[in-house]
């Protein structure tokens, strides 16, 4: 976990699991893939694998461990809903959100038929939960619109999404049922444009609907060059958050304990 994050929408992240695949255009200039791809081979670094997919369950307990509020971006560095990752271990990350309630967590996922399934089932107790927010990314229509329908129809408390890398205008969104919208551009060397009416079509739209808008950043090249503005103003909407205090250190450490067997069996 990262006590920080320069992601202006949360304020930390935690990633017990590490690693991906490419599922679609959003994923063609991934940030997180960039870096851990810096690190292959470097023996001893967390990403000594580079990008490739595997659980970390030592990871499991972090969550736990901090007992200041945090708003937590679960699996920066990949994604929870990964074909690859077992039913078992997602369930281990989300019974430690479940125990650690006093941190608010924002899941996002390009697998949102996985994620719709899950909360149907498997995960039906945790998708009632107010402190944690599940999110599917949207980049264009053809991939995005799909996983907006599978997120409405899973039984979730608070969804989310996030239209990052905005790669085209993504017409009429249905925003029924959805309570908080992320806007941003691609950044890096190869970032592919945004156009600022693409950006003001769904941010009208939130406004029309009553959603909360978070408009993350242009991007480009040099993103702090490029700002946050749009039309003279950032936009900093976010879903209330639920005020938390962390339990004893005696329960805490019983949780921590009891995390070995939640991830027995299930690390790669």
């Amino acid at each position: 976990m990262s006590a920080t994050s320069k992601i202006e929408w949360t304020d930390a992240t935690w990633n017990p699991v590490r690693g991906c695949t490419k599922v679609s255009p959003g994923c063609a200039h991934c940030y997180a893939e960039t870096f851990a791809e810096r690190f292959r081979g470097v023996r001893g670094h967390p990403y000594e694998q580079g990008f490739d997919l595997r659980l970390v369950p030592e990871k499991l307990g972090e969550p736990l461990r901090w007992t200041k509020p945090r708003m937590i971006f679960v699996n920066s560095m990949s994604d929870l809903f990964h074909e690859d990752v077992p039913d078992e271990y997602i369930l281990a990350c989300v019974s430690v959100m479940e125990a650690a309630d006093w941190h608010t967590y924002q899941v996002l996922t390009k697998r949102s038929h996985r994620l719709r399934d899950l909360l149907r089932g498997t995960l039906g107790r945790a998708a009632q939960l107010r402190h944690v927010w599940w999110g599917v990314s949207v980049e264009n229509r053809r991939h995005g619109i799909p996983r907006i329908e599978h997120l409405r129809s899973a039984p979730a408390a608070v969804r989310f999404l996030s239209i990052e890398p905005l790669l085209e205008d993504v017409g009429r969104l249905d925003l029924r049922e959805i309570d908080w919208v992320i806007v941003g551009g691609e950044s890096g060397a190869e970032a592919r444009p945004m156009k600022p009416e693409w950006v003001a079509s769904v941010r009208d739209q939130c406004r029309r609907a009553g959603v909360r808008f978070f408009f993350k950043q242009w991007g480009g090249v040099r993103k702090c060059d490029t700002g946050r503005e749009l039309d003279g103003r950032t936009h900093d909407e976010m879903p209330e958050l639920l005020p938390g205090r962390a339990v004893s250190l005696t329960v805490r450490q019983r949780a921590i304990a009891s995390l070995p067997a939640l991830a027995a069996g299930t690390a790669k």
